[in-house]
């Protein structure tokens, strides 16, 4: 009797697991999700190497998660089929095993190898992500966050008057972050007021902008060592940073090297149509290259900053 009970949970153990499969199976091949989708365990896709290190962390991380609680749930499910009470139970204890010293070393030594593999793992990512190699970087940008906007600044190209080219952002016009895909990328960022963050979703980190960095011990330069992909990218400022913190974004234009060296040199000359310095939009526009060219962002779109056009009645439509 005993025994026959034990082959029918077996086999209604086997039944549940050859369920649950099935359905895994199933919900990944009509959810349309590659196997590339299905391992990033809802991670964003990233642009840059640094972002597709932390990818992998997350992906093996949540990996070595999903084995110990399958581990652990076999267990559980184990022990509720081969373990519950019995109809010809004499009511006596089971074996108890709650002195059990080499389970009990078992049972401590395993979480904590678990845990210092995944520290090493994440101290190593995060070394990559912070580093910042003695080396110099192919392009370097100065980032300047002030309420409510930015200003980005090329200190190896001086424009017309002597000064680093750079692109100013305003209540009407979202600032072009212009940067050139397959080369190394080194940033250096400050605030002229409180602190703010450079974020820009597919690089998937954020950095606070510190006001005074060297007086605030903040590390305010860091490189990613190459975009990956052509294309508008929005960044924001993920920081609260005051009445209009939401409204400051900005876009990065990522342009294949050639077209980055054409719209650099044009930065430093005079638009004949204006009679002063080509502005980022505008030399985008000369480069003729498409949407990838657009004079305007393409991702966002400027918001007034004006108090008295903001009210429940009147709501501030973008342009």
């Amino acid at each position: 009797m005993a025994r026959a009970q034990r082959d029918g949970s077996r086999r209604g153990t086997g039944r549940v697991a050859k369920v649950a499969g099935l359905a895994v199976v199933v919900s990944l091949l009509t959810s349309g999700c590659s196997v590339e989708e299905a391992i990033r365990f809802g991670w964003p896709e990233g642009i840059t190497p640094q972002a597709e290190a932390m990818r992998q962390l997350w992906t093996w991380s949540a990996i070595a998660a999903l084995v110990v609680g399958a581990i652990t749930w076999g267990a559980m499910l184990w022990a509720v089929a081969f373990h519950r009470k019995k109809k010809d139970d004499d009511g006596s204890l089971p074996r108890q095993t709650q002195y059990n010293l080499p389970v009990e070393i078992v049972f401590t030594v395993i979480p904590t190898i678990i845990v210092a593999v995944l520290f090493a793992f994440t101290v190593v990512v995060q070394n990559y992500v912070d580093s910042d190699p003695a080396e110099p970087a192919d392009v370097r940008v100065d980032v300047t966050a002030f309420q409510w906007n930015w200003e980005f600044g090329y200190p190896d190209t001086p424009g017309p008057d002597g000064r680093p080219v750079s692109t100013l952002g305003t209540s009407d016009t979202i600032p072009l972050l212009v940067l050139p895909t397959g080369q190394s990328i080194e940033f250096t960022q400050r605030s002229t007021d409180v602190i703010h963050s450079f974020f820009v979703p597919e690089f998937l980190f954020k950095r606070d902008v510190f006001p005074l960095p060297e007086v605030n011990d903040q590390d305010n330069v860091w490189r990613i060592d190459e975009i990956e992909r052509e294309g508008a990218f929005v960044g924001r400022c993920a920081e609260l940073c005051g009445a209009y913190h939401a409204q400051m974004n900005f876009e990065v234009r990522a342009l294949p090297p050639d077209l980055y060296e054409r719209w650099l040199a044009l930065r430093t000359q005079v638009n004949p149509d204006t009679d002063a310095v080509y502005t980022a939009g505008e030399a985008l526009g000369e480069l003729n290259c498409g949407e990838l060219c657009a004079p305007q962002a393409t991702t966002t779109y400027p918001f007034t900053t004006d108090r008295t056009q903001r009210s429940a009645s009147q709501p501030t439509t973008g342009s």
